[in-house]
């Protein structure tokens, strides 16, 4: 593992999408997007993400400087189309956009179909909950993405289908919910395939559909599969991610035959309600305090431990490499260096 400094990190990322094709704002709004994943701990969606982001915009899969379209409204819903540009520009307008409806009506949805690939999800989330609103977020992709089996099934049928959830909170950082519907995301197991680790127990299956710890058999021929997590609870949830971000938003279940299977598409049907609104801030805050005091009373099961609300342990990574660097491993900083200087870009301009 090297450490690297996030704002190196982002710039010279940033000088990479630039020399791609995208203009220096796109660019670093990408770049900050996936830095920030590191930044938390959620390397998946971080910088391991950048060589398929340009292999992508090299085979016209995704677009650079496009802009979110908007395709349909009504009251308080609206629907956007992200005509296959950068995910990570195309959220972000959507979020802006639902945060306007959001605090004018009390509560908006917007749903965003044929988006590029959408990064973290509970950082959208977490963009809501920073404008006081509490939000729900359900993601699919059209077909490109199918990784993980049903609840009884051996091959790959559904997306990953990420579920993300907000809300603020008075005097503490927001309660922020990011999960897959699988047991566990497919860019962990590119990581632990670049660091040479196993995978957990009952995370994936192989080709002939038998349980496997080895990353390299998800990517053998034929593939594996990932297993939806709690069995048959998360098999339905990411059923239902596909209904509410593919099939409502005309984006498209995940299926090999949909129009935009061959390219990585995320849809994604977004939530958010102002608590001012429905019970009121006051009561809002105050049973927001009286919630998260009551769970964090808890004794701790392990000595020394306690319990940790969602997006805690996000916080305190935060901090960790916010003083320390980003930790990056050889193979995935190798990838990322190769890529800059395929580009014309040299990586020691950034780090010495």
């Amino acid at each position: 593992m090297m450490k690297c400094d996030a704002s190196a990190l982002s710039a010279m990322i940033a000088q990479i999408f630039e020399s791609a094709g995208s203009q220096s704002a796109e660019a670093a709004i990408i770049a900050d997007h996936l830095v920030e994943s590191n930044l938390v701990g959620h390397e998946s969606h971080g910088v391991v993400r950048v060589h398929k982001y340009v292999d992508w915009r090299e085979a016209g899969e995704v677009i650079p400087n496009r802009h979110a379209e908007l395709v349909s409204e009504r009251g308080a819903v609206a629907l956007l189309d992200g005509r296959f540009g950068y995910g990570q520009v195309i959220g972000l307008e959507a979020m802006q956009l639902l945060a306007d409806r959001t605090r004018a009506q009390g509560f908006g949805a917007v749903a965003i179909r044929n988006s590029g690939h959408l990064g973290r999800i509970g950082a959208w989330a977490e963009m809501l909950a920073a404008d006081g609103f509490v939000s729900v977020h359900f993601v699919n992709t059209s077909g490109y993405g199918i990784l993980v089996a049903p609840h009884g099934g051996s091959d790959r049928r559904l997306s990953a289908n990420p579920v993300a959830a907000g809300a603020p909170r008075p005097n503490g950082p927001p309660i922020v919910l990011d999960v897959a519907t699988s047991t566990i995301a497919e860019g962990k197991i590119q990581v632990a395939r670049n660091q040479g680790k196993h995978l957990p127990e009952n995370a994936v299956l192989d080709g002939r559909g038998a349980a496997t710890t080895d990353p390299e058999t998800f990517y053998a021929d034929p593939p594996g599969a990932i297993f939806p997590f709690g069995g048959h609870k998360g098999s339905g949830l990411s059923f239902f991610c596909e209904i509410l971000a593919g099939c409502l938003t005309g984006g498209f279940a995940s299926n090999p035959e949909a129009p935009t299977a061959n390219r990585l598409v995320n849809n994604m049907l977004s939530i958010a309600f102002d608590p001012e609104s429905l019970a009121g801030q006051s009561f809002f805050d105050e049973d927001m305090s009286r919630l998260t005091e009551w769970t964090k009373a808890s004794p701790p099961i392990v000595p020394g431990g306690g319990v940790l609300l969602p997006g805690e342990i996000e916080a305190k990574v935060r901090a960790e490499r916010t003083a320390n660097g980003i930790p990056i491993d050889a193979e995935s900083w190798e990838q990322l260096v190769g890529t800059a200087r395929r580009l014309g870009i040299d990586p020691s301009v950034y780090f010495k």
